[in-house]
């Protein structure tokens, strides 16, 4: 099992955990005893940041709002975005096969750092539904046009490399229905793939949840529930979130609610949902030796250097057997 935890070259990254040191990445990992990072282009690379010795995986960039614009639905695009300036400025351009030969080149760019495997979300929503998930497509729609995308750019992915499809609490892949998840892996195009199971986002499919044991818990029957697709789950991103009674509120308060958000409202409201804070107990060793996976990332919000060493040293000891 390789254990990693998650970065990008965006400039909060580059300057905030790296300091523009080049000499930072490794002696970060030394320090911690981490085997490298899951990596996210966000910038132009430099490898002197971040050498490909490190990288051994990379999550693709992602849109969390794209089946429409897939579709070519104009008046849901226009109820979400406002104007044809807003649209192009989302999604880079207003011909979706701009938008896919971005993917290629995302693909392209991933390829060059050697990763083992690929990230690849399975999720759609709209700011407008996101207080009151009241989601206007179907889990089985965004499966379904995930394959259609997927199969598109299927050429570009780099061979011998794992494509893991990554969970999230919104329509799509969310492993409440596992014929799903089996229709996923049995329908693209490209041979190698998997799932990298995200537990904190799972737990923002339970309302429930109170404390870091009932998240372990529910965790562990939803992958058991899983069955033999359980095997194809390579990878963990492991952190909790217990955002139910934040969630609950907001849909309360929120009762009725149509209107798309800012960016940064929508942000706000993400961060308070999808928490990525570390395990404190046991909890997350029991779903590590549950789903023993070949990839364990330790994946957290982190603002500054000594930040995400903190949150490391605390699930890094929640989650070892001698702790």
């Amino acid at each position: 099992m390789l254990t990693l935890t998650n970065l990008s070259n965006a400039d909060c990254d580059v300057e905030h955990i790296l300091h523009g040191d080049t000499d930072a990445l490794p002696a970060i990992l030394q320090e911690l005893g981490l085997d490298g990072i899951e990596f996210m282009l966000c910038a132009t690379w430099d490898r002197t940041l971040f050498s490909p010795t490190y990288i051994k995986g990379v999550h693709l960039l992602f849109w969390p709002t794209w089946v429409d614009f897939w579709r070519g639905d104009r008046s849901a695009l226009m109820a979400e975005f406002g104007s044809e300036d807003n649209i192009r400025g989302y999604y880079g351009s207003l011909d979706v096969a701009d938008w896919v030969e971005g993917w290629r080149e995302n693909l392209r760019r991933a390829a060059e750092c050697q990763p083992q495997y690929l990230v690849f979300h399975v999720a759609h929503n709209c700011t407008s539904e996101m207080y009151t998930r009241m989601f206007s497509v179907t889990d089985e729609e965004v499966i379904r046009t995930a394959i259609e995308l997927v199969n598109a750019i299927a050429d570009e992915i780099p061979r011998g490399c794992k494509l893991l499809f990554e969970n999230f609490w919104w329509p799509g892949l969310t492993f409440q229905k596992p014929q799903l998840a089996a229709e996923l892996l049995e329908c693209v195009s490209y041979p190698d793939t998997g799932f990298m199971l995200d537990t904190g986002h799972l737990m923002n499919t339970n309302l429930d949840l109170q404390s870091e044991a009932e998240g372990a818990a529910y965790v562990q029957k939803i992958y058991r529930e899983l069955g033999e697709l359980g095997k194809r789950v390579y990878g963990i991103h492991l952190h909790q979130s217990l955002s139910g009674t934040y969630t609950r509120e907001m849909m309360r308060r929120h009762a009725g609610w149509k209107t798309p958000l800012d960016w940064q409202t929508a942000m706000d409201y993400v961060m308070h949902v999808d928490q990525h804070q570390p395990f404190h107990t046991d909890a997350a060793c029991s779903i590590v030796d549950t789903v023993q996976p070949m990839y364990l990332v330790h994946e957290f919000q982190h603002r500054f250097r000594d930040d995400l060493v903190s949150k490391l040293r605390i699930q890094q000891r929640a989650a070892a057997h001698d702790r």
